[in-house]
């Protein structure tokens, strides 16, 4: 029965332990990225009032339209480094997440493992089959977690060279309409 007792106790522990984690890598994502707009924010009057000084020193309309194309660009490169910085952010938040919840799981399959083959030792003479069984499910399990895991990453990398490829496709375009 202690034994029992046990295990519940370090289950609990450990669902404790990882729910402590999520909830400081979520609160650490949120302070990221709140100083991320309070800078940009910030950037972005500074920016605004400084333009549009430059702009109202303009003698003539051609100027003024001269003057904003040249401001252009530097927004521009402005929007994809934000972007950048947010999909930074989001990405290293949910490679945190994936590597508890690997770890999490790592234990549970320990665990698992464990009882499974407690059970093996313990298991009335018979049930050999039963036991045999339910360790081939878990096998299962883990195997389609296993695959399910490394599309999850492949997905995930693809993604991430899709979204630089824009990028730098848009600010490529925005960088010849601003030369134009």
């Amino acid at each position: 029965m202690s034994v029992n007792t046990e295990h519940f106790t370090s289950a609990n522990k450990a669902t404790a332990d990882f729910l402590l984690s999520a909830a400081n890598t979520a609160l650490g994502t949120a302070e990221r990225i709140t100083a991320l707009n309070l800078d940009t924010a910030r950037s972005v009057l500074e920016d605004s009032v400084s333009n549009t000084k430059t702009l109202m020193g303009a003698k003539d309309i051609q100027e003024a339209i001269s003057i904003q194309a040249t401001l252009a660009k530097p927004n521009i490169e402005k929007v994809v480094a934000y972007s950048n910085s947010v999909y930074e952010i989001s990405t290293q938040t949910q490679q945190a997440f994936a590597q508890m919840i690997e770890v999490q799981l790592g234990d549970f399959q320990k665990s698992i493992t464990g009882l499974l083959e407690k059970a093996g030792k313990s298991a009335p003479a018979g049930s050999e089959s039963v036991v045999a069984a339910m360790q081939s499910v878990f096998s299962a399990a883990n195997s389609a977690f296993g695959n399910m895991n490394t599309t999850a990453k492949q997905f995930a990398d693809a993604a991430k060279a899709n979204i630089t490829a824009a990028t730098s496709a848009a600010a490529k375009v925005a960088t010849k309409k601003t030369a134009n």
